[in-house]
């Protein structure tokens, strides 16, 4: 799966990036007032997967067509009809339609973020980007609330994402893959799988000897961050010299049976790679889908790789999950930093456009089969009202997975956050 650069010159590479550090827990205050009100069921879910579609899709051509718009809005694409009554959406995403009872749309979610970085960190932290404090991204928090084997990473991204530690520290990061899998390939993860000649032992006795140096010069010099990275560090070892750990990035040991519902893409791989974490014990897996920023020959690009791909993936993660038994449980959240403009442009493609946007969401207690929220006719923003905000959609994740979003953690110098500091749970989601 490629990376690739959007208009505004972002690469959608992996990176690490260590903000500030420290924070408390989490409560469930919230959470549980709103479960003995009856508003929400007990969180079902105990993982997360959220793909990312880096650059901006279309929600016109995706998920929110308007078939009775003018030509110049329209677009190229017809419409099919789904599993919901009533409800189509894009001619290119047919395995997505026949299995809309395991997901609910979610239309007319907008905001005013229309940079692709800024946009982005939005909608993979659920809080407007300051420029005085780095949020943690979903796997973050998930990862630091969720308990998981001390051999399995607790935040695996494939092949990179944009969601950093934030200011909970650089012990909360993801675990990159850095590349994604092949169709019929051995697959090798950089930390996970050992290469170069190197054995577990050699790995061991190379620690051994960073302790010892680090036992010299102890009490010189602390700080959180040395911790953090001390912490990620013992986690990686801990997972390097796992044979489970292994054995759940190896998709090869797959049946047949869930092998055959994805495609051989990249991305088709990777959900596939990200239903075996989840099983293995994996908090949260972050996927990326990059190529979405289609500022010209926007409906070929899309019928020819983007569609095709999301709905080979996508359908099979939502098919893979339930035939393990696995949907009751895991979350599947799927959004990209904005929608594009319903005017097409001169180059034959769309804009950015932050007011109106789609957030697909299934599994982990939230009802499949369900459309929440609309667009108006020409998919120029929100039906009603000021729509659903990005803050929703994140306390929504958290709902789900028994994360109180209104808790607070604690910044270094005392600042108390909410994990999401404007966002109220969807409750029409929730099964």
């Amino acid at each position: 799966m490629a990376t690739s650069r959007t208009c505004d010159g972002v690469r959608r590479r992996d990176f690490l990036k260590i903000g500030v550090l420290g924070g408390t827990g989490l409560t469930l205050s919230t959470f549980l007032r709103l479960a003995e009100a009856g508003e929400v069921r007990a969180g079902r879910a105990t993982s997360a997967i959220h793909i990312n579609l880096g650059g901006g899709p279309s929600h016109l051509d995706t998920f929110d067509p308007k078939p009775e718009a003018p030509d110049g809005i329209r677009g190229e694409f017809e419409t099919i009809s789904t599993a919901i009554p009533g409800v189509s959406i894009s001619e290119h995403l047919p395995k997505l339609a026949q299995c809309a009872d395991h997901y609910t749309i979610i239309r007319g979610v907008s905001h005013s973020v229309a940079a692709h970085d800024l946009g982005t960190k939005y909608l993979n932290t659920g809080n407007r980007p300051l420029p005085s404090l780095v949020f943690p991204g979903y796997g973050a928090v998930v990862s630091k609330e969720l308990a998981s084997p001390r051999d399995i990473p607790p935040f695996v991204a494939i092949p990179n994402t944009p969601q950093v530690a934030g200011y909970l520290g650089v012990e909360y990061a993801p675990f990159s893959t850095q590349n994604a899998p092949r169709a019929g390939q051995p697959f090798n993860v950089r930390g996970i799988s050992i290469g170069r000649g190197l054995t577990v032992e050699e790995v061991g006795r190379r620690r051994n000897l960073l302790q010892q140096i680090d036992q010299t010069f102890a009490g010189y010099e602390s700080s959180d961050l040395i911790n953090g990275l001390d912490a990620f560090s013992q986690r990686a070892y801990d997972i390097i010299s796992s044979p489970r750990s292994r054995e759940a990035f190896d998709i090869s040991r797959e049946s047949q049976s869930v092998t055959r519902l994805f495609g051989r893409d990249p991305f088709s791989q990777s959900c596939l790679l990200a239903s075996r974490l989840v099983e293995s014990g994996v908090r949260f897996v972050a996927v990326s889908h990059g190529g979405w920023d289609t500022h010209q020959d926007n409906f070929n690009r899309l019928k020819a790789r983007n569609l095709p791909e999301l709905d080979a993936g996508l359908s099979g993660l939502f098919l893979a999950l339930a035939q393990k038994g696995l949907l009751e449980s895991t979350l599947v959240m799927v959004s990209g930093e904005f929608g594009r403009t319903p005017k097409i442009n001169p180059r034959g493609g769309r804009d950015h456009f932050p007011r109106a946007m789609f957030v697909v969401m299934g599994g982990g207690g939230i009802a499949g089969g369900r459309v929440i929220g609309a667009s108006d006719e020409t998919g120029s923003g929100p039906a009603s009202g000021s729509g659903i905000a990005p803050d929703d959609v994140a306390a929504t994740l958290f709902t789900c997975l028994g994360i109180d979003p209104q808790a607070e953690y604690h910044t270094p110098t005392g600042r108390p956050v909410a994990i999401v500091r404007n966002g109220t749970p969807i409750t029409e989601a929730f099964a």
